[in-house]
């Protein structure tokens, strides 16, 4: 159990010289979801519900996982942030580039939560390999819950890599950290690797090896 001391510093903004990331972190990904929704043609109410869900759900289910007070209940600037989010995608929002737009700013979440998800768990003391969880779980647990509000195919069902560049993200984070950097430098170090390793799935289709069909014999 952390103790108080600790639960009280985490009250404030997560790692107070990296919340601005947070923030933007959880925009993005609002954004996304309020993007899933629009490409349905729902309302503003479901395009804020979309945009809250896929906003706070991976760091919901972090913070849960953590045993540590839940960080948009603490601080609701994070759910302003996902109403402010959709809002905007209702009104610039245009169907010709709603689609690419999702994968984008999908693109810049993944590696954005898979640092601060790794972030907030190394604050909290935990092992490398526990604070690459966390990161992993951060920047997908909402695309996930998005995916299937949405009726579309799981971010985890996706030949093209997208998971992995989450995971990028948190172990360079970790790695950059052990090395002995601070938490900016670490961020930003890490952030372009995760999203390069994305934007190149999208750009030119990368992904991992499939599991090998078996052999049948003659």
């Amino acid at each position: 159990m952390i103790e108080a001391p600790i639960l009280q510093t985490l009250s404030e903004p997560v790692l107070p010289n990296l919340y601005l990331l947070d923030y933007a972190g959880v925009a993005v990904f609002a954004a996304t979801g309020a993007l899933a929704a629009a490409r349905e043609k729902h309302d503003l109410v479901t395009l804020g519900f979309f945009a809250a869900i896929t906003g706070v759900g991976g760091g919901t289910l972090r913070d849960v996982m953590l045993d540590v007070p839940v960080f948009w209940v603490v601080d609701w600037k994070y759910i302003a942030v996902c109403l402010m989010a959709a809002l905007a995608v209702w009104v610039i929002g245009r169907p010709e580039w709603r689609f690419r737009a999702l994968l984008w700013l999908d693109a810049i979440g993944l590696a954005a939560y898979g640092v601060m998800g790794a972030a907030k768990a190394e604050a909290l003391g935990a092992s490398p390999l526990i604070c690459i969880v966390m990161g992993t779980v951060t920047a997908c647990f909402g695309g996930i819950v998005r995916d299937l509000l949405a009726g579309q195919p799981s971010i985890l069902l996706r030949r093209e890599i997208t998971v992995t560049a989450a995971i990028l993200a948190a172990v360079a984070y970790v790695g950059f950290k052990l090395l002995g950097l601070g938490n900016v430098p670490a961020a930003l170090l890490a952030m372009p690797l995760g999203f390069a390793l994305r934007a190149g799935a999208l750009a030119w289709g990368w992904s991992l090896p499939s599991f090998p069909a078996r052999v049948r014999a003659p």
